[in-house]
């Protein structure tokens, strides 16, 4: 028993017809795109905080 009551082999099958459509380069700049998504959420999250932080200093 797997993730929802789906197998292994099943999720590994559901992959590789994903892979056949979309092609490794689609999902590989997506993959690239999610991970700059994440990575400036990140940031503008410090930096809200930075400029919080400041304001209860003054």
């Amino acid at each position: 028993m797997g993730f929802g009551g789906i197998s292994i082999w099943q999720l590994l099958i559901i992959l590789a017809i994903i892979i056949l459509i979309f092609g490794t380069k689609r999902i590989r700049n997506l993959g690239g795109d999610l991970g700059s998504f994440v990575k400036g959420f990140k940031k503008a999250v410090k930096q809200e905080d930075k400029s919080l932080d400041d304001k209860k200093e003054d």
